[in-house]
C-alpha cells in the first residue's frame, strides 16, 4: 500500500527576505509568505488528503492551514520537523557569521553532520529526528496521501536520507519557500522521489498543469 507524502517548504518570512539564519526561531510569515501559502494550499486542493502534518514553528504550521482549509483536515503539529536548531547563529546572516565565528562556520561547512553550532544542535541530529518523524507519518498512512510541511534543512535531510546522499553535502539540494516535493513509499527502503522543489503554482499567472504520476504508478 503506497503513501504519498506532499512535502512542502514553509512560505517565506521576513527573516528569509534578509537572509537571516532562523533555525528554531519562531517567525511568522510575511505577507509575501501569506500569498505563497495560499497559492499552495490551490495547488493541493484538488488532492484527497488524509492528513496534514506541519512543524510547530508559527511558519510551518501557518503554511500548513492554508493546505489544510481546503479539506476540512486539523493540522497535527510534529516538534521533531522542526528546522536545525542554530543557536548563537540565529538572527544572523551568513556575512554576521563569519566575522563572528570563522572558526566555528568553517568548521561546520566541512563536516555539519557531526560539528555542534554553538548552542544548537549537530545536522546529525536533525536528520535522526526529521526522518524518524517521517517514517512515523508514512506507517501511519499506508494507502493514503499526506501533507507535510517543514523547513528547508529538515526537507533536505529527508530527501537526502532517502537518495542516499553523503547530508555533509546536503546544502547542495536547492529548496525554494513554499515549494512542493512528492515522496512515494511503498514501503520505506522503497521510498522513491517523485518532484522536488517545484514552484510552478507560484508563477505570476497561477496556471499550473498537474505533472505528477498517480500515486503507485
Amino acid at each position: 500500500m503506497n503513501c504519498r507524502i506532499f512535502l512542502v517548504r514553509h512560505g517565506e518570512t521576513e527573516w528569509n527576505a534578509l537572509m537571516k539564519y532562523q533555525g528554531q526561531t519562531d517567525v511568522p510569515l510575511s505577507e509575501k509568505g501569506r500569498q505563497q501559502a495560499e497559492l499552495i494550499g490551490r495547488r493541493l486542493a484538488a488532492e484527497k488528503l488524509h492528513g496534514v502534518y506541519s512543524s510547530d514553528l508559527k511558519r510551518a504550521y501557518e503554511t500548513a492551514e492554508y493546505i489544510s482549509k481546503y479539506h476540512g483536515l486539523n493540522v497535527n503539529t510534529v516538534p521533531e520537523l522542526r528546522e536545525l536548531n542554530f543557536g548563537a547563529w540565529e538572527g544572523l546572516t551568513s556575512k554576521d557569521i563569519s566575522r563572528l565565528y570563522a572558526n566555528e562556520i568553517s568548521r561546520w561547512w566541512e563536516s555539519p553532520l557531526t560539528t555542534r553550532i554553538p548552542g544548537g544542535e549537530t545536522l546529525g541530529e536533525m536528520v535522526e529526528r526529521s526522518v524518524a518523524a517521517i517514517k512515523k507519518i508514512v506507517s501511519l498512512h499506508q494507502g493514503e496521501n499526506v501533507a507535510v510541511v517543514s523547513h528547508g534543512g529538515a526537507i533536505r535531510s529527508i530527501v537526502g536520507n532517502l537518495l542516499g546522499m553523503d547530508l555533509n553535502k546536503y546544502w547542495r539540494l536547492r529548496l525554494d519557500n513554499a515549494c512542493l516535493s512528492i515522496l512515494d513509499f511503498p514501503e520505506w527502503e522503497k521510498g522513491v522521489l517523485v518532484l522536488f522543489n517545484d514552484c510552478s503554482h507560484l508563477s505570476t499567472n497561477n496556471h499550473f498543469s498537474k505533472t505528477v504520476l498517480p500515486a503507485g504508478k
